[in-house]
This record gives structure tokens, sequence and C-alpha cells, in this order.
């Protein structure tokens, strides 16, 4: 992408401040974006107005950049990743999250049904892209959750812990209890009922290829 030409001086303080952004909404990309750039200017010793000068973005929004008070285009980063002869991505990084992932069982966030029926709770973090979902599963006596086919070639995996289930695909059904598991596919609609006089509860996994 060739740079455009620099963009005049202007006399506004040749400085950020300090510290944290001053946005509390800021989210951790854009915050670790801004923070990269005031550091990188400042070990290579450069003003704002150097760096506007290389990368062709005016003092002024440098200064917001640097205080996180905007939320810099692509081609904006680009450019300014361009004058630090750097590559994109090592503006963009954020900082590497905690290894692990909780889901708190009272974190009602993670209730994906819940009614007079059923209830469905997933255990696997909301925000994750994945190709495996975790869920936990709870059917009133008598109750069945019942399923359209998911995307082709989705299988399910369903591990009862409590009370007596059948698990039907197609044509094809199997009774579960306490223990046991069932593999089946989830390209095609299927049911998961209650065969008990109580509730019953199974861990479901579901497997997207």
């Amino acid at each position: 992408m060739p740079r455009k030409p620099p963009a005049p001086p202007s006399y506004e303080a040749d400085c950020a401040p300090e510290g944290d952004a001053h946005r509390d909404d800021i989210d951790p990309v854009t915050r670790a974006l801004c923070d990269r750039v005031r550091a990188l200017r400042r070990e290579r010793g450069w003003s704002l107005a150097e760096l506007s000068t290389a990368c062709g973005v005016s003092r002024s929004m440098l200064s917001q950049i640097e205080r996180a008070e905007v939320n810099p285009t692509l081609a904006v980063a680009h450019r300014i990743a361009q004058a630090f002869g750097t590559p994109l991505s090592r503006l963009i990084d954020a900082p590497a999250g905690p290894r692990i992932q909780t889901v708190r069982g009272n974190d009602r966030s993670c209730l994906f049904r819940s009614d007079r029926h059923c209830r469905i709770r997933t255990l696997s973090p909301l925000a994750m892209e994945k190709e495996v979902e975790f869920y936990e599963l709870v059917l009133r006596s008598g109750a069945a959750l019942r399923s359209e086919a998911h995307f082709r070639g989705a299988r399910e995996l369903l591990t009862v812990q409590a009370g007596k289930m059948r698990v039907t695909a197609d044509n094809d059904s199997t009774e579960l209890k306490p223990g046991d598991s069932a593999h089946y596919p989830a390209d095609t609609p299927h049911v998961i009922e209650n065969l008990g006089e109580s509730e019953a509860k199974a861990y479901l996994v579901v497997l997207y290829t």
C-alpha cells in the first residue's frame, strides 16, 4: 500500500500522557495497540511530530491513539506499523489472557435454555471460537429435547449422569442409564427423551467437523 504524503505539522503539544487509557469501555485489542504505538515511539526516541511525518497520520490523531481516545482504522494502524518497520500483527496482538477459563455454576449468562421442561447450561466459554460445544442437560419427567439437523457432519456425544433417557436419530434409538453414553449423528433430526418419573441429567458434547 503506498504511503500518503506526510500531514502538515500542527501546533499541539508534542506529548501523550502516561498511564492507562481514559476510556473504560475500550476492548483489549485496541488497548494493546494504543499502548504498543506509544512504546515503540519512545523506544526509537521519536516525537509525535516525527512519527507523524513518517506515517502520514496527523499528530493530533496519534496523540489520541496513544491516549486510547480513538479506535484507529486498519488502514491507519497499517501506516503506523510501516513507519516503525514492523508487522501490523505486532501492533494488534492483544496480551495473552489467562490459560484457564472458568465457567461458574451460578453464572446465569451460561443458561442456554431454562423452562419447566428442560434446562441446558453451556459448560464451554461463551466467547470461544470452537468446533466442540459442551453442555449440561436436565430434562423433567416426560420431557424431550427435539432438535433439527445441525451442520453437515455434526455429531453428538451424550453421557447420562442420572435418570433414564432415550436417544433417537433418524430411525435408530437407544436407551441409556446412568454411566451410559451414546454417540450419534446430529446432522439429522434427533430427540433426547426422559423416560423416567424423576428428573434426568446428562452431559452433551456437540462436535462440528
